[in-house]
């Protein structure tokens, strides 16, 4: 198995530890990146057995963006396996499939966490592999995702599902935390109305197994960054997801007024909070715009 060649596409914070991961484990690896260091390998990824495409994918004042990924599929050899890890809205993974149907394309959503990389790629509680449905009994997929599989870290829950349901899970999970950290801070400001400690409050709800523990903080400390604490759902991630998904969700079920209504509202008192104290602000301005 270490024989195989592996390409990544992207290396950027996610792009960069998996290839790291790899490497460590004794694949022969190309990196391909838009950076002076890699920028030569572009011809290489043809190459690669398995390409894992990690790009970015941003939400902007526009809409979803999938332009970046959209160059940089035809860079993967006809008859060779691409693993989208980028987050892209449902049915994107079927559309290239369409595009593309001479190269095997599969999406693997990503969960690393920033303050648990190392931890999140190595031991990783879940490994999805998405097949687009129309090739979801077709044995050249199916073997696919399954060499895809043997290859990853284990896990304790690994599945081969259709792309699209791949995809709405990355969505729905960031969708659910960010509504997490937007319900916290609403309860949070209710019991400083109080003057309840707040603390005591969020430790009697851990206790509650069907609540969880993350994002339950409702200041975030930024402090050993250098940076000045502050609230709401920020980063990478969930300010740029929540809105595709909320576009995406207005256009496909324009008729649920209340739905559409209620991402909105989320939205609206995340920007809120994440403007009033200033956290995130350029990440919020290239969603959003000015």
């Amino acid at each position: 198995m270490a024989r195989m060649k592996l390409g990544f596409i992207g290396q950027g914070w996610i792009g960069k530890h998996l290839a790291n991961y790899y490497e460590n484990k004794g694949f022969s690896i190309v990196r391909f990146s838009k950076e002076p260091k890699y920028a030569s390998n572009k011809n290489a990824i043809s190459k690669c057995d398995i390409v894992f495409i990690a790009v970015p994918t941003p939400t902007t004042p526009r809409g979803f963006d999938p332009s970046i990924l959209e160059d940089v599929i035809p860079l993967v050899g006809k008859g060779k396996i691409a693993v989208i890890k980028s987050t892209v809205l449902p049915g994107m993974t079927d559309a290239l499939e369409r595009a593309y149907p001479d190269r095997i394309i599969l999406h693997s959503p990503e969960f690393l966490r920033e303050k648990s990389v190392f931890q999140d790629i190595h031991y990783p509680e879940r490994n999805i592999v998405g097949i687009p449905r129309t090739r979801l009994r077709n044995s050249a997929y199916k073997k696919a995702a399954a060499r895809v599989h043997r290859i990853m870290p284990r896990a304790k829950y690994a599945v081969t599902c259709a792309a699209t349901e791949a995809e709405i899970t990355k969505y729905a999970g960031n969708a659910f935390l960010y509504a997490k950290v937007v319900f916290i801070n609403l309860m949070y400001d209710l019991a400083r109305a109080h003057r309840a400690d707040w603390k005591i409050i969020a430790k009697n709800m851990k206790a509650d197994s069907r609540i969880g523990s993350s994002h339950m903080d409702p200041i975030h400390q930024y402090r050993h960054l250098g940076r000045k604490n502050g609230r709401g759902a920020g980063g990478h991630c969930l300010i740029k997801d929540v809105a595709a998904l909320r576009l995406h969700y207005a256009a496909l079920l324009s008729g649920d007024k209340e739905g559409v209504a209620l991402l909105k509202a989320l939205e609206k008192k995340n920007n809120k909070l994440l403007a009033d104290s200033r956290k995130d602000l350029k990440l919020l301005k290239g969603v959003y715009g000015a």
